[in-house]
């Protein structure tokens, strides 16, 4: 899946969805950008000497990105007088060097994460923290960092995920508010097929079904055999488990935890009676064979061999954050215009959730400085990232230098979020360039709220594999607002570290044991009627209240209660 999510990077402006900045006016307050970046001019060792300062960091090698030569990098060391001594780790593998490194007392001044690779969970920042390995960054913040702060002081989001529930901030999570990533379960329906077949939109759970037995029964694809799979997905990440997008119709599922939260009470979603109501319904699908049985299987690969079939055209409905990960959609692609988004489900009680999270936050941390820094390094790191929380520093970062990965927009083109200024236009790489090798990609990505994004320059034309970003902003705008009133914030609670290791254990536990069953239930293997009083004992058995009381505890000592 790290090869998907590179993959959509670098075919559409999805560096803009999942990365993003600020504008350049001065300023920290909401709605403007942080302050400019003409404070961090001077040298990082705060002016103390002309000589560089020797800074070795841990750093994950990108696929394409030489970080020794890279531009980005030579930009910064001019700019804050640094000599950068790379400990370069491939993605594969990265976590364990990590964990050897920490665990052999062999590290560097500072670890530069990329997130979606691999980072250092909350568990983790507090056990380092609390030993004295990680230097707290507060005072460093303070003194050095204007747009950290600002950043902080303005989102109070940001501020819950970098503070520990001792008040440090021992390292700073990589914040990228992706839109269409906040709202990753959705559904990608077949509408040519629809218009075919002369069939209306559904919106019900029951009017779903109906569509599906069409798809089943009568030939959309014109080619006289049953060989149509009415609705497929996968057992990955990026929205593409088929049950989230069901279920929500009748109670909602995170598809992470199946936590609820109502007038700020913890619940378990699994052992609710709609619960029980969602799988019934899931289960008549399935019993029909609306549900392609591999959708509880496969992987990536295997689902897209069905979007992408050969011969002819058989998948009618996909679940998935967006439509590339089952079927094409580069120029000349075949279907994938064919795909478009259905709107959550109402159910029979006037439900209709759409599972939704941080935006793509992860909480942990990609950026800390360890002890082994001198105080120079520290002084030096800080005003590093503090840069890239500037828009120019962000974007030169995430997307590259400007001149050469991007530019000022032109007055017709048009920003991705409406009614949004467009800022920042990227410079397409023409086929057969070579690597660029001028940003840091991934290991760059430091503070891209929504607003950065939303002023990036995209195409009109959502089928257009240039304008795709747009497609999935669209395409999203049809599930925002369908999370419920309450959310419980599970990615962003610091959990008590003499509970961690115990909360991990029954999360782990308890999330596996929920989802086996919702299969057994689905498949028949197990009865909805004579087996779920078992089930839910089998719950309580694996410790589901304790496991509540815990994150109750978090959340209520937390700043998001």
């Amino acid at each position: 899946m790290v090869s998907l999510f590179a993959l959509i990077m670098s075919v559409s402006l999805v560096l803009a969805a999942c990365s993003g900045g600020n504008n350049n006016n001065s300023g920290g307050n909401s709605g403007s950008s942080p302050t400019s970046s003409s404070t961090n001019t001077d040298s990082g060792n705060g002016g103390q000497s002309d000589k560089p300062v020797d800074i070795s960091v841990f750093a994950v090698q990108e696929q394409g990105i030489d970080l020794d030569t890279n531009k980005f990098t030579q930009f910064v060391e001019d700019k804050f007088n640094i000599n950068f001594k790379f400990e370069l780790n491939p993605s594969d593998g990265a976590k364990e060097k990590r964990q050897i490194s920490l665990a052999s007392g062999d590290y560097p001044d500072a670890y530069i994460l990329t997130a979606y690779v691999d980072q250092f969970s909350q568990t983790d920042v507090l056990k380092y923290g609390k030993q004295g390995v990680f230097v707290p960054l507060n005072d460093l913040i303070d003194q050095y960092a204007p747009n950290i702060k600002a950043a902080m002081e303005s989102n109070a989001d940001l501020k819950a995920f970098n503070t520990a529930p001792d008040g440090n901030i021992y390292g700073l999570v990589s914040y990228s508010q992706c839109f269409h990533c906040s709202y990753p379960n959705k559904l990608w329906l077949n509408t040519s097929w629809m218009k075919k077949l002369n069939l209306e939109t559904p919106t019900t759970p029951e009017e779903f079904k109906k569509v599906l037995e069409a798809f089943k029964n009568e030939d959309p694809n014109g080619n006289g055999k049953a060989d149509e799979v009415p609705l497929s997905g996968s057992t990955e990440d990026f929205g593409v488990r088929v049950l989230p997008f069901l279920m929500n119709p009748f109670v909602y599922d995170d598809d992470r935890n199946y936590l609820n939260l109502t007038d700020g009470k913890v619940e378990s979603a699994a052992i609710k009676p709609e619960w029980k109501e969602g799988l019934t319904y899931v289960k008549s699908l399935y019993d029909e064979g609306l549900i392609d049985p591999g959708a509880f299987t496969q992987n990536a690969e295997a689902f897209k061999k069905i979007g992408e079939n050969a011969d002819v055209q058989i998948l009618g409905a996909g679940a998935g954050m967006h439509p590339a990960i089952f079927v094409n959609i580069d120029q000349g692609n075949k279907y994938s215009a064919d795909y478009n988004p259905l709107e959550p489900l109402t159910g029979p009680d006037g439900k209709s959730y759409a599972t939704h999270d941080s935006g793509g936050v992860a909480p942990g941390a990609k950026f800390v400085i360890t002890n082994k820094a001198s105080k120079e390094a520290q002084i030096a790191l800080i005003k590093l990232v503090d840069y890239m929380y500037t828009w120019e520093g962000q974007t030169n970062a995430a997307s590259g230098m400007k001149g050469i990965d991007w530019e000022d927009p032109g007055p017709d083109d048009v920003a991705l979020g409406e009614g949004v200024e467009a800022k920042i236009k990227p410079i397409p790489a023409k086929e057969g360039e070579a690597p660029r090798n001028a940003g840091w990609s991934g290991m760059g990505h430091f503070y891209m709220p929504s607003e950065y994004r939303d002023s990036f320059v995209q195409g009109t034309d959502i089928y257009d594999s240039n304008a795709y970003e747009r497609r999935l902003y669209e395409a999203t705008l049809l599930y925002q607002g369908h999370e419920p009133e309450e959310l419980f914030p599970i990615w962003s609670i610091w959990v008590d570290p003499a509970e961690a290791d115990e909360a991990s254990i029954l999360q782990t536990n308890i999330k596996k044991y929920v989802e086996q069953n919702a299969l057994q239930f689905v498949t028949g293997n197990k009865d909805l009627n004579k087996d779920w009083d078992a089930y839910v004992k089998g719950l309580k058995d694996l410790k589901l209240d304790r496991y509540l009381e815990i994150l109750q505890k978090a959340y209520d000592a937390s700043t998001q209660s």
